[in-house]
Order: structure tokens, then sequence, then C-alpha cells
């Protein structure tokens, strides 16, 4: 928040590792920022510690963070396993509280983290429609045949 250094990663096994991340910044419990990456092409430390300075300063849906915001400050890492395909027509399939969902059509795609259907009070097929609207696609476009659905687990983690 003050430009200085960003602190080390410690040299730990699970910094090494190569899975997707989010980090989600909330503050008094208002969401405040959420970056991150699917691809688990990169050791984590390094993308837990650019997600959580984008999250705070970059999001586009937020101002950046302000100092007198940090007393309330609350942030969560969501690491996420591989995506698998959902099949069209497989939305049971889906378990709320364990799958996120990613959704892509043509360049539109839309993530969203297995906590959010829970919080949200969302059934399967409210949560694939929220995340077509994510996409800024309409909200039935994951049951097309040229629509991908992918679902997720996470380990969260919340300080």
């Amino acid at each position: 928040m003050r430009g200085g250094p960003a602190p080390e990663i410690p040299d730990v096994p699970g910094a090494r590792l190569r899975r997707g991340a989010f980090v989600t910044v909330a503050v008094g419990g208002a969401l405040r920022g959420c970056l991150g990456r699917i691809l688990g092409d990169r050791p984590l430390g390094p993308v837990v510690r650019a997600m959580a300075a984008a999250a705070a300063r970059e999001d586009p849906r937020f101002p950046p963070l302000a100092p007198e915001e940090l007393p309330q400050l609350h942030v969560e890492v969501s690491v996420l396993d591989e995506p698998a395909a959902l099949a069209a027509g497989e939305a049971a399939r889906i378990t709320i509280g364990r799958d996120g969902l990613l959704v892509r059509r043509g360049r539109a795609s839309g993530l969203l983290l297995p906590q959010v259907a829970p919080d949200n009070g969302w059934g399967p097929e409210e949560f694939l429609a929220a995340a077509c609207r994510k996409a800024g696609l309409g909200p039935d476009v994951w049951r097309d045949a040229g629509t991908e659905v992918f679902t997720f687990s996470a380990d969260v983690f919340g300080e």
C-alpha cells in the first residue's frame, strides 16, 4: 500500500506448486476486489503475491483500497484445482459449495468461485446463469453446444 518492496515468498513446497489462484479482498464484509489466474502454469507463491496486490489496487469494478480501510480488511485466497469439463445438460452434477464454475464462449469467459453460490443461496442452474452473466452472455447460454462449461474445486484460506 505504501510502495515498499513486496514481501519475500517463503521457500516452502506449497509456494512452488503450479495451481491457479484467486485473491478476494473485502472491507467490512463488502467485496472490494477479486482477481486471479485460472491456469496453473506458474508457481503459486508469486501468483498469490501478484494477485493480492492486483485485487487491492487494480480490480476495474472498484477504486483502489485506501490505507484507512486496512483495519477492516479481510483477505481470502482460493487455490484452484484443475478445471474439468461439464457436458451440456449436466447441471445436476454441480455440487453447490464444492464446485466453482468457468463458462467460455468464443472470447467471452466468466468465473465464479465455489463460495459464491452458497453465499447467494443459488442452486446449480442459478449458478450457471450467474457465470454466464459474468461473462457478458445471456443467462441460458450454458445450455448451448457452443458454450464450454468447467467445474473446479478450490482450497480456500482466509485471514
